[in-house]
């Protein structure tokens, strides 16, 4: 298990950015001591000119999600989102949406649907020689995270997709699939996980962006801690009543995607619910495009 990296700054509107103060090179030291004590410090003929103070190293600022903004996840498909959208989801091959704050998708711990052949044959967890399938998503391969040269090598094909949300102008970016450890049959463990997520949030934060965990509700506390996770961007967690494992880790840093074909109870009271996360929403289970006759998008302040 990695230990905990020292925080980025965050902007959420309220704190100073603050850069990294550097040292005084030697050099000037030594001419401000010759000003100060003269009978003490002579100056050499020969000596050079002092040279000036390099310039603070600055840390990038990470904005975080806006507290309580109506979110749309646009996974199925990129569309212009509703005036009243102010965080959307998107894969990391769409573009960011100017004026909302973006968040980019990247599976990090599975290959994405049509991309098996793209990943190295020993990158990919076996069992008797053939790759372990996501029981749920039978297209996506585990990736194997279970020693640090294989996490590595998994970093140097995925940090250039985060580099590349950044490039592209999102403002976050979210890793799926971390819990991919619970699907292995024991191949992988929790610390294999948390490794791989700490270098993935590390390069997402040297970026410029905020890393959001997704899903793993079980996990939240150290992905936040031992991996440096910044928000969480969940699905049904009102359905399944574990909000409350993100907000206890997140606060109100919690984006919440509740589905059409699984709910216990009408959207209206789990808009009403106190534990409901203040950034929700209603999406149809494909989060296809307005164009599609199973389209649906509802928000809290939409049911009111």
């Amino acid at each position: 298990m990695t230990s905990p990296r020292p925080a980025p700054h965050h902007d959420d509107g309220a704190s100073p950015i603050l850069g990294r103060r550097s040292r005084a090179p030697r050099a000037l030291i030594a001419a401000a001591l010759a000003i100060l004590l003269p009978g003490c410090v002579s100056a050499s003929p020969n000596a050079a000119p002092p040279t000036a103070p390099s310039p603070p190293v600055s840390s990038p600022t990470i904005v975080l999600p806006p507290v309580g903004a109506i979110p749309d996840y646009q996974l199925g498909g990129a569309y212009e989102p509703a005036d009243e959208v102010g965080a959307v989801g998107r894969d990391r091959l769409a573009a960011p949406v100017e004026g909302a704050y973006s968040i980019c998708y990247v599976n990090g711990f599975q290959t994405q649907p049509g991309e098996l052949e793209t990943w190295p044959d020993e990158l990919l967890l076996h069992d008797e020689g053939v790759p372990v399938m996501d029981p749920d998503w039978p297209d996506e391969a585990l990736l194997d995270t279970s020693t640090a040269a294989k996490r590595a090598r998994i970093l140097d094909t995925v940090g250039p997709w985060i580099s590349g949300c950044a490039a592209d102008g999102f403002d976050a970016v979210e890793f799926d699939n971390l819990d991919s450890y619970t699907r292995s049959d024991g191949r992988l463990d929790l610390a294999d996980n948390l490794a791989l997520a700490a270098s993935f949030a590390e390069t997402a934060h040297a970026a410029g962006l905020a890393a959001g965990q997704k899903n793993a509700a079980e996990d939240a506390a150290q992905l936040r801690t031992s991996a440096g996770f910044d928000f969480a961007l969940v699905e049904e967690c009102a359905a399944w009543e574990e909000c409350a494992a993100y907000a206890d880790v997140y606060g109100d840093r919690v984006i919440d995607i509740e589905y059409t074909d699984r709910l216990p109870r009408s959207f209206a009271a789990m808009c009403r619910d106190p534990g409901s996360p203040r950034s929700m929403v209603l999406r149809d289970r494909a989060l296809s495009a307005p164009d599609d006759p199973d389209h649906v998008f509802e928000s809290c302040d939409a049911v009111g």
